[in-house]
């Protein structure tokens, strides 16, 4: 049995829960807090809180596998919300999320030897202490990793503060960087299996030399079943193309490539940006800016209402391991434009659902979104198979793929035998997934 823990609880978390539950495969689930309630409570909620709560709570099903420590981390919560920005300080903060993270940490690698499990599953930055325990217990440590290693990273924004110095402020990196990068390296070096959601995450890891680890790419689900939007054509010809940006405000978005891309389009296309402004200032991104729109939203379903509103979504990121934005477009039914250094290579097929380019390439940018604008029919076949492809990629084949993969390791490592689904889902074949006679 599995022993799974993350602080906070998110989608992929949530599933890779059920998942392990349903194969009969997880014996607890350690997190900070669950707060139950009917589905009906969340849609009668204005849509920050029932938003809000969703995150915080977990299936009916899974109530007698559930273990919380939550104090610490509904102090953190109330913290932010009442602006105690020392309490919750990465660097320090005894009510941060890497407190947070570290003391459930803690109590799992307690957990670990006082019951019978195979195993523990755990993410980056709270799964140091809980791999220790589970190699002198001689247990299978589990981690996913929904990040890119922190030194390609490094090599990439350090070449791009030299090719862009106007944009540099834009990729300061965080002060407490350092100590997470080495938990990181730690976390890497004890894992015996690494799940990670796309393949660029996985070409940054094996780059590493601290990782010894087969890596099994497990792509995320993209939308609940039955939630996908209606298809509706958005444009038709004559009308400006309408552009989407959705990100944090950065150089690692690679936003300076798709504002020099659009100079000279603002007869076919017009940007419309949804984000929030870096630590440090930039007149180079406050230039660009000005010269846009700038939209808010607080919720996903808030981002996803907008998004019904454009025609494409570019994502020109130099280094972009989760890509959240993509998997929301297939849901609505957008189309995207993206680099091969985000999640598009495993989620979408070059001119069908959208368009793959290089990194730096706004001359790709450009021709991709003229070529977008002069054919819309097109854009809307384009539209119609990111609908069909937000159904194949669903939950439930995370799921079962997750589990598939944990009942292999087991097999493989000596501590068990393949799942059994009561209803059994093939999972399908992924790029970068390991073999079932191999780890």
């Amino acid at each position: 049995m599995i022993l799974l823990t993350h602080p906070t609880g998110n989608a992929n978390v949530r599933h890779a829960a059920l998942g392990l539950h349903r194969a009969g495969l997880l014996g607890e689930f350690w997190t900070g807090i669950h707060l139950p309630a009917p589905a009906w409570v969340h849609r009668l909620l204005p849509d920050r809180l029932g938003d809000f709560l969703q995150r915080r709570s977990f299936p009916e099903e899974l109530r007698h596998k559930i273990h919380t420590q939550p104090w610490r981390e509904a102090t953190r919560l109330l913290a932010k919300r009442l602006g105690l920005g020392p309490l919750t300080a990465s660097s320090g903060g005894v009510c941060s999320l890497n407190a947070v993270s570290h003391a459930l940490d803690r109590q799992v690698s307690r957990r670990l030897g006082e019951a019978r499990f195979t195993g523990v599953y755990a993410y980056e930055n709270g799964a140091e202490l809980a791999f220790r325990s589970a190699r002198d217990l001689n247990q299978l440590a589990i981690y996913e990793r929904c990040s890119g290693h922190w030194r390609a990273a490094r090599a990439i924004f350090e070449e791009e503060a030299t090719r862009q110095p106007e944009w540099a402020p834009t990729l300061t990196a965080p002060i407490e960087a350092t100590g997470m990068n080495e938990r990181s390296d730690t976390e890497l070096s004890l894992a015996n299996v690494v799940i990670v959601p796309n393949t660029f995450i996985k070409r940054t890891l094996e780059q590493s030399a601290v990782m010894r680890a087969r890596v099994a790419v497990v792509p995320h689900g993209v939308t609940e079943h039955g939630a996908l939007a209606p298809f509706s054509p958005r444009r038709r010809n004559g009308e400006r193309l309408q552009v989407l940006f959705v990100g944090p405000f950065t150089q690692r978005k690679g936003l300076s490539y798709l504002f020099e891309a659009l100079r000279g389009l603002e007869r076919a296309v017009e940007l419309t940006v949804i984000g929030r402004l870096p630590a440090q200032s930039c007149a180079a991104l406050e230039r660009n800016l000005a010269a846009v729109r700038r939209v808010d939203v607080s919720t996903k379903a808030d981002l996803a209402r907008q998004m019904q509103r454009f025609d494409v979504l570019v994502c020109p990121s130099l280094f972009d391991a989760s890509s959240l934005e993509l998997s929301l477009a297939l849901a609505v039914g957008l189309p995207v434009i993206a680099t091969t250094h985000t999640a598009a290579p495993d989620l979408i097929t070059d001119n069908v659902e959208g368009c793959v380019i290089p990194i730096r390439s706004s001359a790709a940018i450009a021709e991709r979104l003229l070529s977008l604008h002069r054919e819309p029919d097109r854009l809307a076949e384009m539209s119609r198979a990111c609908h069909r492809r937000a159904e194949e990629c669903s939950w439930q084949r995370y799921e079962t793929t997750v589990a598939t993969r944990v009942a292999d390791a087991m097999a493989l490592s000596g501590h068990g035998t393949s799942a059994s689904f009561s209803q059994p889902v093939a999972a399908p074949q992924l790029p970068g997934v390991f073999p079932r006679n191999a780890l």
